[in-house]
């Protein structure tokens, strides 16, 4: 377990080194978001009885999370490729699984602090329950985790940072602005709402947003278990990866 707990805390450090940029950045924006949604709609939407603020709030914590999450287990592993320093991560005797953990644990560890950040500070904005605590954290670290894992497979697909942009553009941004972090899916036209129920992000922010108002869209175990079966089956296509060497061992 030395490999492990070596490369889980080389890359707690790295992001932890230059917090005000991995951390305080993606807090503030948040809280403008909060701020600009919330000016705006407040006194005019409230979705499933809930003021509009506290609805939005959840929402912000969850997108953070997954957006931090998946930002930090694929911007290491695409600098450490470019700058070839990665030869120092695959030399070791480390097995992929402990590699993958490290990664994910980190990732995921960021993405929470994130999203405790975000909680904190938009709190005094919106008045908030804390229906179903365990659902709360249950969601917030399986949404982590998802993510971070989907960003290993992004760190080990890319080749160039545009790649790795390209990825977060037009897959990661659009899973997460579009699955109910602004809205709940029934305001949608049908067929919207439909499509919106193949977004697993969206699963992960409804069931989040269910431990603290008591109220989602959809059953929060049936977001349970999207959420469940998503993970694994990323988990199972990054080991995969890794097993064999994919990009990483030339």
């Amino acid at each position: 377990m030395i490999g492990f707990w070596t490369l889980f805390y080389k890359e707690v450090l790295r992001f932890w080194k230059v917090g005000f940029q991995t951390i305080a950045a993606p807090v503030l924006t948040a809280m403008l978001y909060l701020l600009i949604f919330s000016h705006v709609l407040e006194a005019h939407v409230r979705v499933h009885g809930i003021p509009y603020s506290a609805f939005l709030v959840p929402g912000l914590v969850m997108m953070s999370i997954l957006q931090n999450a998946f930002a930090n287990s694929s911007s290491s592993l695409i600098q450490s490729k470019v700058t070839g320093s990665i030869v120092f991560v695959l030399l070791p005797p480390i097995s992929y699984q402990a590699f993958w953990a490290a990664y994910v644990l980190a990732a995921a560890l960021r993405g929470l602090v994130v999203g405790l950040g975000v909680l904190l500070v938009t709190a005094w904005f919106a008045d908030l329950h804390f229906a179903e605590l365990p659902w709360i954290l249950l969601f917030a670290l399986l949404g982590g985790g998802m993510l971070a894992t989907l960003g290993v497979i992004a760190g080990i697909w890319a080749d160039k940072f545009d790649q790795l942009a390209a990825f977060q553009n037009f897959l990661i941004m659009p899973l997460t602005f579009l699955s109910g972090v602004f809205y709940s899916i029934y305001s949608l036209p049908a067929f919207w709402q439909e499509t919106s129920r193949f977004n697993p992000v969206f699963y992960l922010i409804d069931g989040f947003r269910y431990g603290f108002h008591g109220v989602s869209d959809v059953s929060p175990w049936t977001s349970l278990a999207v959420g469940v079966s998503c993970f694994l089956a990323l988990a199972a296509l990054t080991l995969t990866l890794l097993k064999r060497g994919y990009k990483l061992r030339m």
